[in-house]
Formats: C-alpha cells, sequence, structure tokens
C-alpha cells in the first residue's frame, strides 16, 4: 500500500506544530510541555495535533530535526565556504553565532539532548567537527593532532559559550567565539 504525500495544509499545519513545539519547549522545558500544551499554543484540539504526530515526543522529535537541520545547514555552508584549512573556525563561528542569533532553538537541543529524544551517540556529536579538523590538518600539511580530542574540547567549548550567552544575554558570546577559535587555530599550526 503506498502512502500518500501529505498536502499543503498538512505540511503548513506540522509546520506550525513544530515551531510551537520549538517555542513551548523553549520556554516550559521538555516536561512541562504536552500534547494539550502544543494544541492550546496552536489553537487546535489534542486530537488535532495527534492527526499530524502519534505523540508528544514524536511532535519533540519533529521540531528537534528541524532546529538541528537548521544548524548543520548554517554551519555546513559556513565551513563550506572556507579554504580547507580554515574550516574549523568557520565551523565555531558558525556555530556560536547560529546558536546565539536562535536561542530558542539552542534550548530546543538542549531539553532534546538532555530529556534523551534525540538519541544521538557521544560520536555522532564529535565526528563531524574531527573530519573537518582533519581536513584542516591535511590542507596545513601538519600532524601530530588529535581530531577527536580537539573536537570534544571544542565541542565542549561551544557548549559554555552557548549556555553562558542563555544565562546572561549581555555576554559576548561572538568574542568568545572569536578566542575559541583562535585557540583552535593555534593548536592547528
Amino acid at each position: 500500500m503506498a502512502t500518500r504525500e501529505p498536502s499543503f495544509i498538512e505540511l503548513t499545519r506540522r509546520a506550525q506544530l513544530i515551531a510551537v513545539t520549538i517555542a513551548a519547549v523553549a520556554e516550559h522545558g521538555y516536561s512541562n510541555v504536552s500534547l494539550a500544551r502544543i494544541a492550546d499554543n496552536a489553537g487546535i484540539t489534542k486530537a488535532a495535533v495527534l492527526y499530524h504526530f502519534r505523540t508528544k515526543d514524536a511532535v519533540v522529535d519533529a521540531a528537534y530535526r528541524f532546529v538541528l537541520d537548521a544548524l548543520v545547514e548554517d554551519v555546513a555552508a559556513a565551513v563550506g565556504d572556507v579554504p580547507a584549512q580554515d574550516g574549523p573556525q568557520a565551523y565555531v563561528g558558525a556555530m556560536v553565532g547560529h546558536l546565539r542569533a536562535h536561542p530558542r532553538h539552542t534550548r530546543m537541543l538542549i531539553e532534546a539532548l538532555a530529556n534523551s529524544t534525540a538519541g544521538h551517540t557521544p560520536e555522532q556529536r564529535w565526528r563531524p567537527l574531527a573530519d573537518i579538523i582533519d581536513a584542516s590538518v591535511r590542507a596545513r600539511g601538519t600532524d601530530g593532532v588529535d581530531s577527536r580530542t580537539l573536537a570534544i574540547i571544542t565541542g565542549g567549548a561551544i557548549d559554555a559559550i552557548v549556555t553562558e550567552c542563555l544565562h546572561d544575554p549581555h555576554y559576548d558570546s561572538a568574542a568568545a567565539g572569536e578566542s575559541l577559535a583562535a585557540m583552535l587555530d593555534a593548536a592547528l599550526s
């Protein structure tokens, strides 16, 4: 039995529910968001939410995937726009910049990861940056870099910068991102 393609109206409603879920999770946290809250915020019934998503976890997962896809797209574009040797620094700048510009997305990512709705392994977090670091090392003609460890450290630093920015909106995360990128560049030289 072939699955039919969703209509424009169904796609639009799903997009609305994803946006409402991102906002609700960002404001109230995963544990305080229910299908009823999502429905109320969208101005529809809980049954209408269930028509599009089978469970709360399904709609939260769709919201998480939307946020993650937007982040990956921005970072990939930034890394793709620079020579390989500058990829790690572009990665840091794009990650910090995107997360600073989209605080709701940041909170959505944090809540999804903290509540295990994301289903990521640790390697899925560090591997993309480790690959970018490896490409940078090859382009620079250097060696002796442990890309896995450097990616893990850099990821932790990005998390810390973004968390500080969420707690203190006046914190200059752009400058912190530039400092981290400079430290990463020094580690690769």
